[in-house]
């Protein structure tokens, strides 16, 4: 009778355990995890939570607060896409690390742009004045094209986004380059007399690109071209359903009116 008592014991565990297995299996099959930056892509993605579920998926964002681990994090297989970053990045990454991760869909652009809380124009900057720009090689250039197109100094013919402070060949303010990691920009503003700063550091600072900004990039310059943030998967999954459906949301109408009407420019959708 112990036996009997025993084995039926047993058989019922093993189907629970069966079941537990299938749910498991089920909502991995139905769940999107996508790794982002807070602002503003997981912003974005969050926003289309609702998007996703009309398509029988459950969206799950995961937020990062640096650029490397989301990749990493898409390479082992703990995600099924990333969004944070843009082309020359992912490039840079694939190169660095030997992995073959893919742009999946272009989706939106975040303009530089020219801060100060000491001048109301451009116009108003004197010799020697101080200027932070990001130190790091992507920014550093955008940085730099910004100040040309103003006007503030002149490149190197042809040195585009490769552009460092030692291809400038004309100064004529003898303005001088603070050059800073990119998050701790906005905070020297009070500092120096102006600051160039990521759309996405912008935002958490609470700044706001077309009202805040003395210049910004246009949306047809190089760097829009070069700088648009994309949706990245595996290669392997580049025509998975999850894929479709993520591209589906981010690139809707829905997508787009959310981004206008909530970053007010700040946020540039290129679909």
């Amino acid at each position: 009778m112990k036996n009997k008592i025993h084995l039926v014991l047993l058989l019922w565990t093993l189907s629970l355990l069966t079941l537990a297995g299938c749910s498991d299996k089920k909502s991995d099959d139905t769940m999107i995890k996508v790794g982002a930056s807070t602002l503003p892509h997981a912003q974005i993605l969050n926003a289309m939570k609702g998007y996703v579920k009309e398509r029988g998926y459950t969206l799950v964002v995961e937020e990062f607060a640096d650029y490397v681990q989301p990749n990493h994090a898409l390479n082992d297989g703990e995600l099924d896409a990333n969004f944070f970053q843009h082309q020359p990045y992912l490039d840079s990454f694939n190169e660095q690390n030997g992995t073959s991760l893919l742009n999946a869909a272009a989706i939106h652009f975040e303009p530089l742009g020219i801060y100060s809380n000491k001048l109301h124009s451009l116009s108003e900057l004197k010799k020697g004045d101080s200027v932070a720009i990001p130190n790091d090689t992507t920014n550093e250039a955008r940085a730099l094209l910004l100040l040309e197109a103003n006007g503030l100094i002149k490149l190197q013919k042809d040195t585009g986004i490769t552009a460092t402070t030692m291809d400038i060949i004309d100064n004529p303010l003898e303005l001088s380059f603070d050059e800073l990691d990119a998050a701790m920009i906005p905070r020297t503003l009070e500092n120096v007399t102006i600051a160039i700063i990521n759309g996405n550091y912008a935002l958490t600072a609470g700044l706001n690109v077309q009202k805040d900004a003395l210049a910004m990039e246009d949306v047809n310059s190089l760097s829009a071209q070069t700088y648009t943030n994309i949706l990245v998967v595996k290669a392997e999954n580049k025509d998975s359903e999850k894929t479709k459906v993520l591209i589906d949301a981010l690139t809707s109408d829905e997508c787009r009116d959310y981004i206008e009407s909530i970053y007010e420019g700040a946020i540039v959708p290129v679909f």
